[in-house]
């Protein structure tokens, strides 16, 4: 979740509010305890997971949107967010369900590492698409995280880990990628009725799917206070960052976005001993590595720019 969009646009200047740092870091820690809230909650059926978690945050994020904005406002939101809203809110909903399912298959660490590589991935989208152009040091690093991740793949070549995990993590990283790119496409997107359509999509779908697949939604009753917490820190996670965001450059929104990817496999790793493999720390140190070179040089940009530009008057 680390690459959304604020609903306002995220500052780009050099300026930076402490407040808004901590608020968006603190949205990158509540999103990374995704993996060991899914291990704890141990459900079977994937799609009830899904159901229980997107409904939770669907609630809560229409609270979210109703205290801030109100009902007109609300109503506004989702009006204006148009073709290209409703976009985003499909691939959010592909990539929160993908995730809930690769989890079945694959490690919480192979599924952060290969989402760190997305805002690379959206860059390569955005040259492929739109022939935007890129700079060397951005096809450097884009070459880093294809490496990455194939490293991290080629674990599912000798069976230490399922093929459908990694496929899936692979997923998530494009849908998430191709969000950041229609989002930057068309800047008027708001982020909050966008996944708040995207978990409404997943909610929906995972009732279908539930039903198909075992006869019902329902859960063991010790399961469901977890799993609405499940849902309560994507909707957490989201109302920090659309807070903080807007007070500080977006690369260094991303930059501490990647917090994400750090403590999301930690966690499992020292609460519940999942330990990555080697080739899954070597890939995804390959990406984080090119991940966070490439922001810390869109910073330094950012601020050469400044320097660079006429004053206002």
């Amino acid at each position: 979740m680390s690459e959304a969009t604020a609903d306002s646009k995220p500052a780009t200047s050099g300026e930076t509010s402490p407040l808004g740092a901590w608020l968006v870091f603190a949205s990158a820690v509540s999103w990374s305890t995704g993996g060991i809230i899914s291990r704890l909650a141990d459900v079977d059926n994937p799609w009830n997971t899904v159901f229980w978690r997107s409904g939770s945050a669907m609630l809560l994020l229409l609270l979210f949107m109703l205290v801030r904005d109100g009902g007109r406002g609300t109503v506004a939101l989702f009006r204006g967010m148009g073709v290209a809203g409703l976009a985003v809110g499909m691939c959010f909903a592909i990539a929160s369900t993908a995730f809930i399912v690769a989890l079945q298959f694959t490690t919480v660490a192979n599924i952060l590492l290969m989402q760190a590589g997305v805002p690379l991935i959206a860059a390569l989208i955005s040259r492929i698409v739109f022939a935007e152009p890129l700079r060397p040091s951005t096809w450097v690093a884009i070459g880093a995280v294809i490496f990455g991740v194939a490293v991290m793949v080629s674990d599912s070549f000798n069976g230490k880990v399922s093929p459908i995990g990694d496929g899936l993590a692979l997923v998530i990283s494009f849908s998430f990628a191709l969000a950041t790119v229609i989002t930057r496409r068309y800047s008027h997107i708001r982020m909050t009725p966008a996944v708040t359509t995207g978990v409404t999509i997943a909610w929906v779908v995972s009732i279908f799917m539930s039903f198909a697949s075992i006869g019902g939604v329902m859960v063991e009753t010790w399961q469901i206070p977890i799993l609405f917490v499940f849902g309560a820190t994507l909707a957490l996670g989201l109302a920090l960052f659309t807070s903080g965001a807007r007070m500080i450059p977006s690369a260094f929104a991303a930059l501490l976005g990647t917090a994400e990817t750090i403590l999301g496999p930690i966690w499992v790793w020292v609460f519940l001993n999942e330990v990555p493999s080697q080739r899954t720390i070597i890939g995804g140190s390959i990406v984080l590595t090119a991940l966070i070179a490439y922001l810390l040089w869109q910073m330094v940009e950012q601020r050469r720019m400044k320097r660079l530009a006429p004053p206002v008057h």
